[in-house]
Protein backbone atom coordinates (compact mmCIF):
# COMPACT_ATOMS: atom_id res chain seq x y z
CA UNK A 1 0.00 0.00 0.00
CA UNK A 2 1.17 3.85 -1.06
CA UNK A 3 2.94 5.60 2.17
CA UNK A 4 -0.43 8.36 3.10
CA UNK A 5 1.75 11.58 3.98
CA UNK A 6 0.21 13.61 6.77
CA UNK A 7 -0.95 17.01 5.71
CA UNK A 8 1.55 19.72 7.82
CA UNK A 9 -0.15 21.01 10.89
CA UNK A 10 -0.27 24.85 9.64
CA UNK A 11 -2.01 23.19 6.81
CA UNK A 12 -4.99 21.69 8.73
CA UNK A 13 -5.33 24.74 10.82
CA UNK A 14 -6.10 26.62 7.98
CA UNK A 15 -8.39 24.07 6.38
CA UNK A 16 -10.43 24.60 9.64
CA UNK A 17 -10.60 28.35 9.55
CA UNK A 18 -11.38 28.39 5.68
CA UNK A 19 -14.83 25.89 6.69
CA UNK A 20 -15.62 27.81 9.04
CA UNK A 21 -15.31 30.86 6.88
CA UNK A 22 -17.29 28.59 3.96
CA UNK A 23 -20.12 28.06 6.16
CA UNK A 24 -20.44 30.90 7.86
CA UNK A 25 -19.47 30.58 11.02
CA UNK A 26 -17.09 32.70 10.58
CA UNK A 27 -17.99 36.01 9.02
CA UNK A 28 -16.15 39.10 7.56
CA UNK A 29 -15.14 41.27 10.27
CA UNK A 30 -15.11 38.47 12.96
CA UNK A 31 -11.83 38.05 15.15
CA UNK A 32 -10.03 34.76 14.25
CA UNK A 33 -8.51 32.96 17.19
CA UNK A 34 -5.12 33.98 18.05
CA UNK A 35 -2.08 32.11 17.68
CA UNK A 36 -1.53 31.26 20.77
CA UNK A 37 -5.57 29.80 21.33
CA UNK A 38 -4.84 28.12 17.81
CA UNK A 39 -2.05 26.30 19.08
CA UNK A 40 -3.43 25.59 22.53
CA UNK A 41 -6.43 24.23 20.54
CA UNK A 42 -4.64 22.10 17.61
CA UNK A 43 -1.89 21.13 20.06
CA UNK A 44 1.27 22.73 17.84
CA UNK A 45 3.85 25.26 18.36
CA UNK A 46 2.88 28.59 18.28
CA UNK A 47 5.43 29.36 15.71
CA UNK A 48 3.35 26.80 13.37
CA UNK A 49 0.09 28.57 14.44
CA UNK A 50 1.86 31.75 13.55
CA UNK A 51 2.78 30.11 9.56
CA UNK A 52 -0.94 29.06 9.26
CA UNK A 53 -2.28 32.90 9.82
CA UNK A 54 0.78 34.46 7.68
CA UNK A 55 -0.32 32.15 4.73
CA UNK A 56 -4.06 32.81 5.23
CA UNK A 57 -3.47 36.96 5.39
CA UNK A 58 -0.75 36.47 2.31
CA UNK A 59 -3.99 34.73 0.57
CA UNK A 60 -6.26 37.70 1.46
CA UNK A 61 -8.42 35.19 3.71
CA UNK A 62 -7.11 36.79 6.75
CA UNK A 63 -6.30 40.35 7.88
CA UNK A 64 -3.70 40.72 10.50
CA UNK A 65 -3.91 44.30 12.69
CA UNK A 66 -0.95 44.96 14.82
CA UNK A 67 -1.98 45.81 18.71
CA UNK A 68 -5.78 44.19 17.71
CA UNK A 69 -5.99 40.82 16.79
CA UNK A 70 -6.72 38.71 13.29
CA UNK A 71 -9.90 39.68 11.64
CA UNK A 72 -11.82 37.68 8.59
CA UNK A 73 -10.86 40.20 5.53
CA UNK A 74 -13.87 41.31 3.26
CA UNK A 75 -14.04 39.25 0.17
CA UNK A 76 -11.66 40.27 -2.96
CA UNK A 77 -13.70 40.90 -5.84
CA UNK A 78 -12.61 39.00 -9.28
CA UNK A 79 -13.81 40.99 -12.36
CA UNK A 80 -13.49 38.64 -14.70
CA UNK A 81 -17.12 38.01 -15.62
CA UNK A 82 -19.68 41.05 -16.31
CA UNK A 83 -21.60 41.01 -13.03
CA UNK A 84 -23.17 43.45 -10.98
CA UNK A 85 -22.35 43.89 -7.81
CA UNK A 86 -25.50 42.26 -6.44
CA UNK A 87 -24.49 39.44 -8.38
CA UNK A 88 -21.01 39.56 -7.73
CA UNK A 89 -21.35 38.89 -3.85
CA UNK A 90 -23.99 36.27 -4.64
CA UNK A 91 -21.50 34.11 -6.66
CA UNK A 92 -19.72 34.21 -3.37
CA UNK A 93 -21.95 33.11 -0.85
CA UNK A 94 -22.44 36.71 0.51
CA UNK A 95 -25.56 39.14 0.83
CA UNK A 96 -24.72 42.68 -0.62
CA UNK A 97 -27.00 45.67 -0.57
CA UNK A 98 -26.58 49.33 -1.23
CA UNK A 99 -27.49 52.75 0.78
CA UNK A 100 -28.89 55.21 -2.27
CA UNK A 101 -27.03 58.68 -1.00
CA UNK A 102 -28.99 60.44 -3.87
CA UNK A 103 -31.50 59.84 -6.94
CA UNK A 104 -32.49 62.29 -9.36
CA UNK A 105 -32.94 63.05 -13.60
CA UNK A 106 -30.00 65.61 -14.81
CA UNK A 107 -29.47 67.46 -18.24
CA UNK A 108 -26.61 69.13 -17.77
CA UNK A 109 -24.05 65.71 -18.14
CA UNK A 110 -23.02 66.57 -21.84
CA UNK A 111 -19.78 64.52 -21.98
CA UNK A 112 -22.00 61.41 -20.07
CA UNK A 113 -24.39 61.99 -22.09
CA UNK A 114 -22.13 61.83 -25.56
CA UNK A 115 -20.66 58.70 -24.23
CA UNK A 116 -23.94 56.91 -24.38
CA UNK A 117 -24.93 58.10 -27.94
CA UNK A 118 -27.31 60.83 -26.55
CA UNK A 119 -27.64 64.36 -27.63
CA UNK A 120 -25.96 66.73 -24.80
CA UNK A 121 -28.75 68.06 -23.08
CA UNK A 122 -30.65 64.83 -22.77
CA UNK A 123 -32.32 63.94 -19.21
CA UNK A 124 -30.29 61.53 -17.87
CA UNK A 125 -31.19 59.15 -14.40
CA UNK A 126 -28.59 59.43 -11.94
CA UNK A 127 -28.12 57.00 -8.92
CA UNK A 128 -25.29 57.19 -6.09
CA UNK A 129 -24.84 54.27 -4.05
CA UNK A 130 -22.63 53.47 -1.09
CA UNK A 131 -22.21 49.32 -1.92
CA UNK A 132 -21.77 47.12 1.64
CA UNK A 133 -21.21 43.29 2.34
CA UNK A 134 -21.35 42.83 6.04
CA UNK A 135 -22.56 46.19 6.41
CA UNK A 136 -19.04 47.36 5.80
CA UNK A 137 -19.08 49.90 3.01
CA UNK A 138 -16.51 48.73 -0.03
CA UNK A 139 -17.36 50.82 -2.57
CA UNK A 140 -18.90 54.47 -3.88
CA UNK A 141 -20.77 54.12 -7.45
CA UNK A 142 -22.50 56.75 -9.48
CA UNK A 143 -24.65 55.21 -12.14
CA UNK A 144 -26.29 57.19 -15.61
CA UNK A 145 -28.66 55.93 -17.79
CA UNK A 146 -31.12 57.61 -20.41
CA UNK A 147 -33.67 58.46 -18.22
CA UNK A 148 -36.61 58.73 -21.09
CA UNK A 149 -36.09 55.44 -22.37
CA UNK A 150 -35.56 53.85 -19.00
CA UNK A 151 -38.04 55.48 -16.51
CA UNK A 152 -38.85 51.96 -14.27
CA UNK A 153 -35.51 52.72 -12.91
CA UNK A 154 -35.95 55.47 -11.04
CA UNK A 155 -38.70 53.87 -8.92
CA UNK A 156 -37.31 50.68 -8.61
CA UNK A 157 -36.07 49.83 -4.95
CA UNK A 158 -32.18 50.03 -6.12
CA UNK A 159 -30.66 49.79 -2.78
CA UNK A 160 -32.48 46.58 -2.40
CA UNK A 161 -32.06 44.78 -6.19
CA UNK A 162 -29.51 45.03 -9.14
CA UNK A 163 -29.26 47.60 -11.60
CA UNK A 164 -28.30 44.88 -14.27
CA UNK A 165 -31.50 42.78 -13.02
CA UNK A 166 -33.67 45.75 -13.20
CA UNK A 167 -32.64 46.18 -16.72
CA UNK A 168 -32.78 42.83 -17.84
CA UNK A 169 -36.38 41.60 -16.77
CA UNK A 170 -37.70 45.24 -16.43
CA UNK A 171 -36.85 46.46 -19.51
CA UNK A 172 -35.73 43.86 -21.68
CA UNK A 173 -32.07 44.92 -22.06
CA UNK A 174 -29.22 42.04 -21.62
CA UNK A 175 -25.94 43.61 -20.59
CA UNK A 176 -22.93 41.77 -22.60
CA UNK A 177 -19.67 43.94 -22.18
CA UNK A 178 -18.17 46.97 -20.43
CA UNK A 179 -15.42 49.33 -21.86
CA UNK A 180 -13.82 50.16 -18.44
CA UNK A 181 -10.74 52.35 -17.52
CA UNK A 182 -8.98 52.07 -14.30
CA UNK A 183 -6.51 54.49 -12.03
CA UNK A 184 -6.10 55.37 -8.75
CA UNK A 185 -6.85 58.45 -6.78
CA UNK A 186 -7.59 59.31 -2.98
CA UNK A 187 -10.87 59.88 -1.21
CA UNK A 188 -11.85 63.59 -0.54
CA UNK A 189 -13.36 64.17 2.46
CA UNK A 190 -16.87 63.39 1.22
CA UNK A 191 -15.99 60.12 -0.04
CA UNK A 192 -14.00 59.31 3.13
CA UNK A 193 -17.04 59.74 5.28
CA UNK A 194 -19.23 57.86 3.28
CA UNK A 195 -17.01 54.95 2.75
CA UNK A 196 -16.02 55.32 6.61
CA UNK A 197 -11.94 56.00 5.54
CA UNK A 198 -9.72 58.48 6.28
CA UNK A 199 -9.59 61.45 4.06
CA UNK A 200 -6.77 60.39 1.35
CA UNK A 201 -6.82 56.61 1.84
CA UNK A 202 -6.14 55.10 -1.85
CA UNK A 203 -9.01 53.96 -4.09
CA UNK A 204 -9.06 52.44 -7.06
CA UNK A 205 -11.87 54.23 -9.73
CA UNK A 206 -12.97 52.61 -12.33
CA UNK A 207 -15.57 54.12 -14.97
CA UNK A 208 -17.27 51.81 -17.32
CA UNK A 209 -19.36 51.99 -20.68
CA UNK A 210 -21.43 49.67 -20.31
CA UNK A 211 -23.18 48.15 -23.51
CA UNK A 212 -26.28 45.23 -24.25
CA UNK A 213 -25.93 42.33 -26.65
CA UNK A 214 -26.91 44.60 -29.40
CA UNK A 215 -23.82 46.94 -28.95
CA UNK A 216 -26.01 49.96 -27.55
CA UNK A 217 -23.96 52.15 -24.90
CA UNK A 218 -26.63 51.76 -21.70
CA UNK A 219 -25.27 52.80 -18.62
CA UNK A 220 -22.09 54.63 -18.01
CA UNK A 221 -20.77 53.75 -14.28
CA UNK A 222 -18.36 55.47 -12.39
CA UNK A 223 -17.33 53.43 -9.15
CA UNK A 224 -14.81 54.19 -6.35
CA UNK A 225 -13.66 50.80 -4.38
CA UNK A 226 -11.56 50.79 -1.45
CA UNK A 227 -8.26 50.00 -2.41
CA UNK A 228 -6.93 45.82 -1.79
CA UNK A 229 -10.94 44.95 -1.34
CA UNK A 230 -10.82 44.39 -5.66
CA UNK A 231 -8.72 42.73 -8.17
CA UNK A 232 -9.69 43.82 -11.82
CA UNK A 233 -9.52 42.81 -15.47
CA UNK A 234 -10.31 45.18 -18.34
CA UNK A 235 -12.68 43.56 -20.07
CA UNK A 236 -15.61 41.47 -19.41
CA UNK A 237 -17.97 39.28 -21.11
CA UNK A 238 -21.54 37.90 -19.78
Amino acid sequence: MPTRIEEPAYKRIQGVIRRRIDSGHLKPGNLVPSERELAKIHRVSLMTARHALTELARDGVVERRHGAGTFVAPPKVHFNKLLGYTEQMASLGLTAHSRIVSSAIVNREHEIAARLGLAPTSRLGRLERVRLVADEPVALEVCYWSADEFPALMEAPLDRVSLFSMLEQECGIEMAYADEEIDATDADQRMAELLSIPRGAPLLRMRQLIFSTTGRATVYVTGFYRSGRHTLRIRRFR
